[in-house]
């Protein structure tokens, strides 16, 4: 599986204004000649592919930043729209669904960009469809990229998850990518903002392993219930976030 970063073949630079501008000028639809050519790519390779996100144009003509998944017969599996973009900076209207996929005779793997792991529901959603990897696409140019790799051990932590975070390098972004497995622990970094290539060969029977006994051989998150404990209610979320009741709760 070769994954690329958050924007990698269509970022933009310059104001918001400037970078609406230039996305605009690279949006195209989910099924346009950029698909076709990636579909290519990944069928002639014979890789799964995760070739950075790209600025969709959705049917409705909203822009989204779409992150792609390619299989080795050039099958576009997934298609997930950033739920949380990182406003007022970015353009991008956010989707409405949490997106995994399944690799076949492997496991399931759940896709997040950037700024959604800010977001706890993010991941734990994932989580709860099944996904035992996140692969967190990322364009981080901003000083708060330490504060980001805290939160990818968190993820993994709290969801007991392998976390893959593919940043842009020099000089477009921080780099600094890494692996986390999932008792939170890093498997494998960059070093600074040196671009290169990261691998890693992950066994998703360790998520079993962790979540059967525990994180450090003790806290069983997924196995905290019993039948006959009272039902928890999460008032917070009715189900669904609300954008409109979000604010009203602040």
């Amino acid at each position: 599986m070769v994954v690329y970063p958050e924007l990698h073949l269509c970022g933009a630079t310059g104001t918001p204004e400037q970078r609406k501008e230039q996305l605009e000028a690279a949006a195209e639809p989910i099924d346009g000649p950029r698909h076709q050519h990636l579909s290519r790519i990944a069928r002639n390779l014979g890789v799964w592919l995760l070739p950075g996100t790209v600025c969709e144009r959705g049917e409705d003509g909203h822009l989204y930043n779409t992150a792609p998944v390619y299989s080795p017969e050039g099958e576009r599996v997934a298609a997930y729209r950033k739920c949380f973009p990182w406003r007022p900076y970015e353009p991008y209207q956010p989707g409405d669904r949490f997106e995994v996929f399944e690799v076949p005779g492997i496991g399931r793997i759940g896709l997040a960009i950037c700024y959604d792991i800010w977001f706890p529901e993010t991941v734990r959603q994932l989580a709860w469809l099944g996904a035992e990897v996140i692969i967190n696409q990322v364009a981080t140019t901003t000083c708060d990229r330490a504060q980001e790799q805290i939160l990818v051990q968190a993820n993994a932590i709290f969801n007991q998850v392998y976390m893959v975070s593919a940043n842009s390098a020099a000089p477009a972004g921080e780099g600094q990518s890494l692996i986390v497995d999932p008792e939170g622990r890093i498997r494998a970094r960059m070093s600074g903002a040196t671009s290169g290539i990261l691998t890693d060969v992950l066994n998703l029977d360790e998520v079993v392993r962790v979540r059967t006994f525990g994180t450090a051989g003790l806290n069983r998150m997924w196995s905290q219930f019993r039948e006959d404990d009272p039902v928890l209610e999460l008032p917070m979320y009715e189900g669904r976030i609300d954008p409109r009741k979000w604010r009203e709760k602040r």
